[in-house]
């Protein structure tokens, strides 16, 4: 196994670190090192779960803004796939499986990182209730399609997915691995199928194409939708503690998960939107499903199957990004320690114990309780938001990094002149992404509900209150130097 250098207050790991959960030595607090560049990828485009991402935005996306929904994608693609470039570069010098939080920690400072460690909370747990609750429901009508489920039912089979999805994070980076990699297999091949018989059918499904007047308003909204099916490569930033090659492998399945999903958008909605009417298309909670019954008639198992596999993955992964995130947080007392707690096989079960939890109770709150039910989804829309946000803030970080923030770190040598265009890609994502952050505040309500946006600023300012509150709890960054599975040191050298 690899070694591990954990730095803390008292220095490397080995010695005990008053800094760390009560009770554990520094070398008790490590991840075990288990993912290679093979297990990252299924990771990373699992993560983002093409057909969940369709299914689940594909209707609000032709609603707002029909056949602008393309370049509406389009426009916030760049930027993401400019991310991971980011991310990539960000990794290569603070492997930490807090990531976007503890760049800014290192780059911009402990004031900074506190606020992003709320936004990331925020993006990451808001994005999971919406993968829990289809999961449910994608369940109920593949076995049971003409039931109507009272919530009780709903809660029970939505119960079943969470539950299912602790039970990889909780055997381990290795079991998760492999059981991503099954559900990865059969959506990439349900994909492939699709995709080739979606074109052999074009000659006999296809409709009008007419894009029209473009909806200003539709399109930014659909721009700031995408960043839900658009994220989730970045998985392997969050891994990178648990990666053989901590330097090297974090951020490159990222750069292939980024670019496939983009490949698998740039085929599927072409087709779904070329073969099914608009109208049938708008609104609906599994557009998927609409075009699959043109292309299959009277067989929706073919769809709902590898639509639940994508969804169930999706749930778990998603889990997987934020337990990392709170460990790294509880490991520096940002949050309560316990938080950096490990099981036996050493991953952090309270953590997601905690998330899952949480992740029950919103989801029971909003099919029973009318009256929350409403909040919750104005809520739960802000998911989008709020992990635009994050990767705006990534974008930031790592601009200051390619600038300034490097001359202040003396464990870092950089070579800016090298990465000049990924300078000018992350000033170029920050002002885009940012354009569209401001943007949703104005045309948001619309689209989402009237208060969407009063909620999401009363977020926002919440943030600031836990920065300041939190400001004497955290102890000194715990540095990350992995060593390769070969033993020799990774460094960044002048990268």
């Amino acid at each position: 196994m690899a070694s591990i250098d954990l730095q803390g207050p008292a220095g490397p790991s080995g010695a005990a670190t008053p800094g760390g959960p009560p009770g554990l030595a520094a070398g008790e607090r490590r991840l075990v090192q288990v993912f290679h560049l093979w297990d990252l990828v299924p990771l990373s485009v699992s993560s983002v779960g093409p057909l969940f991402s369709v299914a689940a935005t594909g209707g609000v996306m032709a609603a707002q803004a029909g056949w602008w929904t393309l370049p509406a994608i389009a426009v916030l693609a760049v930027p993401f796939v400019i991310s991971s470039f980011v991310f990539r570069l960000l990794n290569r010098h603070f492997p930490h499986s807090g990531a976007s939080y503890h760049w800014s920690a290192r780059v911009i400072g402990r004031s900074a990182s506190r606020y992003q460690a709320w936004i990331l909370v925020l993006a990451y747990f808001l994005s999971i209730p919406p993968i829990a609750i289809p999961a449910g429901s994608y369940t109920l009508a593949l076995v049971a399609p003409h039931y109507r489920a009272p919530a009780i039912v709903h809660l029970a089979v939505t119960l079943f997915w969470i539950t299912f999805a602790a039970v990889p994070l909780l055997l381990g980076g290795r079991p998760t691995a492999r059981i991503t990699q099954v559900f990865f297999a059969v959506e990439m091949v349900s994909l492939a199928a699709f995709g080739v018989v979606g074109a052999l059918s074009w000659h006999r499904l296809a409709v009008p194409i007419h894009f029209g007047a473009p909806p200003i308003g539709g399109i930014l909204i659909v721009a700031v939708v995408a960043a839900t099916i658009l994220d989730g490569w970045e998985i392997d930033s969050y891994a990178a503690e648990e990666a053989q090659k901590p330097r090297d492998d974090p951020g490159l399945g990222g750069i292939i998960g980024a670019v496939g999903a983009l490949l698998f958008y740039a085929v599927l909605y072409p087709l779904m939107l070329g073969e099914t009417p608009l109208h049938s298309l708008a609104n609906s909670v599994d557009p998927l499903a609409v075009w699959s019954h043109r292309l299959v008639p009277g067989a929706p198992w073919i769809m709902l199957i590898p639509i639940l596999l994508s969804t169930a993955g999706g749930l778990w992964l998603t889990s997987f990004i934020l337990t990392r995130a709170l460990y790294a947080m509880g490991r520096e007392r940002l949050i309560p320690s316990g938080f950096a707690r490990l099981n036996r096989r050493r991953v952090p079960h309270v953590a997601i114990l905690a998330t899952l939890g949480s992740a029950l109770v919103v989801v029971a709150a909003q099919l029973f309780v009318s009256s929350l039910s409403s909040f919750f989804d104005l809520v739960l829309s802000g998911a989008g938001f709020f992990l635009l946000a994050e990767f705006f803030l990534d974008s930031v970080t790592a601009g200051v990094f390619l600038t300034v923030g490097h001359r202040r770190l003396p464990d870092v040598q950089i070579n800016p002149h090298r990465h000049r265009l990924l300078l000018l890609g992350s000033l170029f994502s920050s002002v885009v992404m940012g354009a569209l952050l401001v943007a949703f505040f104005v045309y948001g309500p619309r689209a989402v509900g009237g208060g969407v946006d009063q909620i999401l600023a009363v977020l926002l300012v919440l943030g600031v209150a836990f920065a300041w509150v939190t400001r004497k709890r955290t102890t000194p960054s715990f540095v990350f130097t992995g060593k390769d599975e070969a033993g020799t040191a990774a460094s960044a050298g002048t990268a």
